[in-house]
């Protein structure tokens, strides 16, 4: 019954047969969280990384209402340049797919996709989280929810900082989901290396961190796992000049009304032109930094 819908890239079905590390990654990135041509060198970039550590690349999306565990060059190349691609969660995979339409997937639905492709290791820029004002717009990402009880290791520069952060660990603590720090005692905070918040286990080295995801799920505790990477010291953005540029996105986005899933899109493509194209810049050296640890995990799983 799942053939019908999962289309599986012959080097991705062939390294799973094999048992050798495979690392899934989400596609609203190309779509939806960056310019062209930037989003699709980008892509490119991150899977060469993968491959250059050691695992294969499945990048994950819908295309013509089919599932699809790793891209061609050329449907990388159609997801960045199409304006008309949906931004996929948990809710919109089965509509997607019945229109035949094409859809980028969110944290949420990557992590749905590999894991029925039985992929343990996905790789994103941040996850998403509680929304600053959740108190009264019950704004909270699905990404929460899946993380929750889906099997899968999601390597991220933390929650995205346009977030409340100290709601989405309370959101991630309720649910049971271990926010791990990779050689951090302190959660990341996307654009920098701090936010003021501890993770619950700080890990250093792979092959502890591997040992522990093993553990978790040998033992039947299901869900996923946030493997907060810190970005490179060398490319994080100032404090306060970041701050100050996600209040001024969010003054924006509340005045133009901006609300659901496309606030985040929003916001992010907003602080870019605040910070001049610092954040870009910044978020495109986290995900590679991101792609190298979480290729490296899968290795050590595998």
């Amino acid at each position: 019954m799942l053939e019908n819908y999962l289309e599986v890239k012959d080097s991705v079905r062939r390294a799973l047969a094999e048992g050798r590390p495979v690392v899934a990654l989400e596609s609203t990135i190309i779509s939806h969280g960056m310019p062209y041509p930037q989003n699709v060198e980008t892509a490119r970039k991150v899977e060469q990384i993968i491959r250059e550590h050691g695992a294969e690349p499945a990048t994950i999306a819908i295309i013509g209402g089919k599932i699809k565990v790793g891209l061609s060059d050329s449907e990388l190349e159609y997801l960045g340049r199409s304006g008309k691609v949906v931004k996929t969660s948990r809710r919109d995979i089965p509509f997607v797919i019945a229109g035949k339409a094409d859809g980028a997937t969110t944290v949420a639905a990557t992590m749905i996709i590999a894991a029925l492709a039985k992929i343990k290791v996905f790789v994103t820029g941040g996850i998403g989280g509680v929304h600053r004002g959740a108190q009264q717009t019950m704004d909270i990402s699905a990404d929460l929810e899946e993380l929750a009880h889906t099997n899968v290791a999601v390597v991220c520069a933390g929650a995205k900082s346009i977030l409340d952060l100290a709601l989405t660990l309370e959101y991630l603590e309720t649910r049971g989901v271990p926010v791990v720090g990779y050689r951090t005692d302190e959660l990341p905070a996307f654009y920098t290396r701090k936010s003021g918040f501890e993770v619950d286990y700080r890990v250093d080295s792979l092959p502890e961190l591997a040992a522990a995801v093993k553990a978790k799920w040998e033992l039947g505790l299901n869900g996923g796992l946030v493997i907060a990477n810190p970005i490179p010291e060398e490319y994080q953005m100032d404090g306060d000049v970041i701050n100050k540029a996600i209040e001024a996105a969010l003054a924006e986005a509340e005045k133009e009304k901006i609300s659901g899933k496309e606030l985040t899109p929003y916001l992010l493509a907003k602080i870019k032109d605040i910070t001049g194209g610092d954040s870009l810049s910044s978020n495109v050296q986290l995900i590679y930094n991101n792609a190298a640890v979480g290729a490296d995990l899968a290795v050590e799983l595998a």
